[in-house]
Parts: C-alpha cells; sequence; structure tokens
C-alpha cells in the first residue's frame, strides 16, 4: 500500500511513514513544479494506486462525485505537529489497511 501525501502536510512525514507503511511519498516530490490540481493528484493516485493522505475536504468531494479508486484518509484534526500526524497515523494503521483491501468504501476520516 503506498502513501501519497498531499501538499497540506509536511514532507517531513515522509521518511517516518515510510517505515511503517509500503512506500509513502509526497506530491511536491510527484510533480516536477512541486504544485499540482487537486484532479492531478486524483488521477495520479488512481494511476499508481495510491491512497491520498490529507486535510483537503476538497477530495471528499471528488470521491462523492467521481467515487474510488483512488482512496482517501482525510485528516480531521486541524494543524498539528509532524509527530502528532505521525502518531495518529500510525494510530489508525490497521484501518488504512483495512481500506485499502476494500471493495465497499473508499475513505476514512481521521479525527
Amino acid at each position: 500500500m503506498k502513501l501519497l501525501l498531499d501538499a497540506n502536510l509536511s514532507w517531513g512525514l515522509v521518511a517516518k511513514l515510510k517505515l511503517h507503511f509500503d512506500d509513502c511519498e509526497h506530491v511536491e516530490k510527484v510533480f516536477a513544479s512541486g504544485i499540482a490540481k487537486d484532479i492531478e493528484i486524483w488521477n495520479y493516485a488512481k494511476e499508481n494506486n495510491c491512497i491520498i493522505v490529507t486535510n483537503d475536504e476538497d477530495f471528499l468531494n471528488l470521491s462523492g462525485m467521481i467515487g474510488f479508486p483512488p482512496k482517501i484518509v482525510l485528516l480531521k484534526t486541524g494543524n498539528q505537529s509532524n509527530y502528532f500526524l505521525e502518531e495518529i497515523i500510525l494510530k489508525h494503521k490497521s484501518d488504512i489497511e483495512a481500506l485499502a483491501v476494500s471493495d465497499d468504501y473508499g475513505l476514512i476520516e481521521i479525527f
């Protein structure tokens, strides 16, 4: 399972999460300009079998309109430190793993 961190999350999380997930990358490294529209991120994630990790509800809206894949982990935590985000993502690792294999749902919200 590959995680794709949205631009609103720190690239500093990538190395930490790679220790616990198959792979993790940040949109700023994926797109040459470091900037991408939500639909470009969506399409990349779909083509590369990534789960988008974000705190941007625009992906919730895209998921509602288009469906999945890609699958979305929506962090509803507000602005938090990298340490806090790493801990909450790892706390919900089993939920994220279940999302990755589910045919029934394409989004989880983490509070």
